[in-house]
C-alpha cells in the first residue's frame, strides 16, 4: 500500500513539474499544449485573448470581435466534457494542475462571447426577485458591462441586498445614515475636534488633491470635497485604523462608477456642479458604504504597522520564487526587497500602477472574488510583476527600483490586463491548495 502511494506521489510530482515548465514557457512566449484553433484567417491574432472566462467587451473593444467570429475550436476527445468556467475561487476544488493549465490555454485561444450574449446573461441574473450572488460573481469575474457596474458592484459588496423587494428601502436608509454621520462628524468647527482628528482631517485635505493627478476630473474642488467627506467620515467611524494614506485611492473607482449613473460622456468632461446636492450625497453614501464593505475584508492592511500587507508581500515573494526562480534570485542577489515596490501595490490595489481607464475592469474581478480577494491579490501581483521578467534580469538594484516605481503601463489596453488576470487565474488553481509546492 505504501509503495503504491509513493509511486502515485512520484507521478503527481512529475506531472506538477512538467506543468510548471509549461507555465514558465507560457511566460516566455512559448506555447502550451492544448486546443487547436482553426480559423479561416491566415494572419494570427495580434494580441492574446482572455481565458475561457469570456469577459464582456468594453466600449473600446467594439469591432475587435469580428476577426474571431469565424474561429472554430477543435477539442480532443478527452476535453469534450463541459468545463466549469467560473471565477477563480471555484477552481479551488480542482485536483489536477495539468487541467488548469489546459483550461487557461483554451481560454487564451477561445472565442470571446458577444456583448449582447453577456448582457442577456447579466439581465437574466439581475432580473430575479432574489439575485443569486454566486452566478453574478461568475459573470462579473470576466468583466461587467459599464452601465451595469453600479448595480452589480453594490450587490457584489453586499451593500445592496440580493432581494429586489428590499433593495430600494435599504439603500434609502443607508444613504440617510451616511448623511447623518457627515453632519455628526464632518460638519463641525475645529474647536469641537480633538487634536488627532484635526491632524487627520488636515492629512486628508493634503492627500485629496494628489489623488489620480493625471485625471483632471479629480482636480475639481467639489470632487476633492466629496473625497474629503467620505474619507474623514470613514476614518472617524473606523478608529482601529483611522485614515491611512492610500485609502484615498480606493474611493476613486467607486466615485466614478456611481457618478456614471447621473453624468454622461467620459470622466474628463464631467463636472460635479451639474448634480444636485441630494444626488451628490447619494453618490458619496454609496462610495462610503462600498469602501466600508471592501475594507471589512482587509482591515489589517491598514491597522498599525499594516501586518496584512506585510504578510501578503511575503507570500508574493515565495510565489515568485517558485514560478520564476531566475528573477527571484536576481532580485535577491541585488538586495531588492519586495516591500520596496509591492507595498504600494497592496496599499493602493494597483491604482497607481496602471492607466485609470483600466481600473474598473480590474475591480470587476476584485469584487467578484469577495472574501477571497486578499489571497488572490498575491497571484495577480505575481503575474503583474513577471510581465517584465526578462527586463528585470538585465537591471541592477537602482535600475530595478526606478523601473518598478515607473512601470511602462501607460500604453496598456484591455489585452495586457486580461493577460495578467489569465496567468493569475492559472497560478491560483495550481498553487493555492498546494502549499508544499511553495516550500523550498
Amino acid at each position: 500500500m505504501e509503495k503504491r502511494e509513493d509511486e502515485q506521489q512520484k507521478r503527481d510530482d512529475s506531472r506538477f513539474n512538467q506543468t510548471l515548465k509549461n507555465v514558465q514557457g507560457f511566460l516566455k512566449g512559448r506555447s502550451i499544449p492544448g486546443k487547436v484553433l482553426l480559423t479561416r484567417r491566415s494572419d494570427p491574432p495580434p494580441y492574446p485573448i482572455s481565458p475561457t472566462y469570456q469577459r464582456s467587451l468594453s466600449e473600446n473593444d467594439a469591432g475587435r470581435n469580428e476577426r474571431f467570429e469565424e474561429s472554430v475550436e477543435v477539442e480532443d476527445h478527452n476535453s469534450s466534457k463541459k468545463h466549469d468556467n467560473t471565477y477563480a475561487g471555484k477552481l479551488r476544488s480542482n485536483s489536477s494542475a495539468e487541467r488548469s493549465v489546459k483550461e487557461v490555454q483554451n481560454l487564451k485561444i477561445g472565442v470571446r462571447s458577444s456583448d449582447s450574449a453577456r448582457v442577456m446573461k447579466f439581465n437574466k441574473v439581475l432580473s430575479e426577485t432574489t439575485v443569486i450572488l454566486e452566478k453574478l460573481r461568475e459573470l462579473a469575474w470576466n468583466g461587467v458591462p459599464h452601465y451595469m457596474r453600479p448595480d452589480v458592484w453594490r450587490l457584489l459588496l453586499g451593500y445592496a441586498p440580493p432581494n429586489s423587494d428590499r433593495r430600494e428601502a435599504v439603500l434609502r436608509r443607508k444613504r440617510l445614515e451616511y448623511l447623518e454621520s457627515v453632519g455628526q462628524f464632518y460638519d463641525l468647527p475645529d474647536s469641537e475636534r480633538s487634536d488627532d482628528e484635526i491632524n487627520m482631517l488636515r492629512q486628508i485635505a493634503v492627500d485629496c488633491p494628489r489623488t489620480v493627478p493625471d485625471v483632471s476630473f479629480f482636480q475639481q474642488e467639489q470632487v476633492q470635497k466629496s473625497l474629503e467627506r467620505i474619507l474623514y467620515t470613514w476614518a472617524i467611524r473606523h478608529p482601529a485604523s483611522g485614515y491611512v494614506q492610500g485609502i484615498n485611492d480606493l474611493v476613486t473607482p467607486f466615485l466614478v462608477i456611481f457618478l456614471s449613473e447621473y453624468l454622461d460622456g467620459g470622466v474628463e468632461s464631467w463636472t460635479m456642479s451639474d448634480l444636485s446636492a441630494e444626488k451628490v450625497s447619494d453618490v458619496e453614501a454609496d462610495c462610503y458604504w462600498c469602501l466600508t464593505k471592501l475594507l471589512d475584508g482587509m482591515q489589517d492592511h491598514y491597522t498599525f504597522a499594516q501586518p496584512g500587507i506585510q504578510r501578503l508581500v511575503f507570500k508574493l515573494k515565495e510565489l515568485v520564487r517558485r514560478i520564476d526562480e531566475p528573477v527571484s534570485r536576481h532580485m535577491e542577489e541585488h538586495g531588492l526587497e519586495f516591500l520596496q515596490f509591492a507595498f504600494r501595490w497592496y496599499n493602493c490595489l494597483l491604482i497607481r500602477e496602471i492607466p485609470f481607464n483600466l481600473i474598473n475592469r480590474l475591480w470587476d474581478t476584485y469584487l467578484a472574488e469577495g472574501d477571497a480577494l486578499p489571497d488572490f491579490l498575491v497571484y495577480i501581483y505575481a503575474s503583474f510583476l513577471l510581465t517584465w521578467s526578462d527586463e528585470l534580469k538585465k537591471l541592477d538594484f537602482q535600475e530595478m527600483v526606478m523601473f518598478l516605481q515607473h512601470l511602462p503601463t501607460h500604453n496598456w489596453s484591455d489585452q495586457e490586463l486580461e493577460m495578467v488576470l489569465s496567468r493569475a487565474y492559472m497560478w491560483h488553481s495550481m498553487f493555492n491548495n498546494s502549499p508544499n509546492h511553495l516550500a523550498s
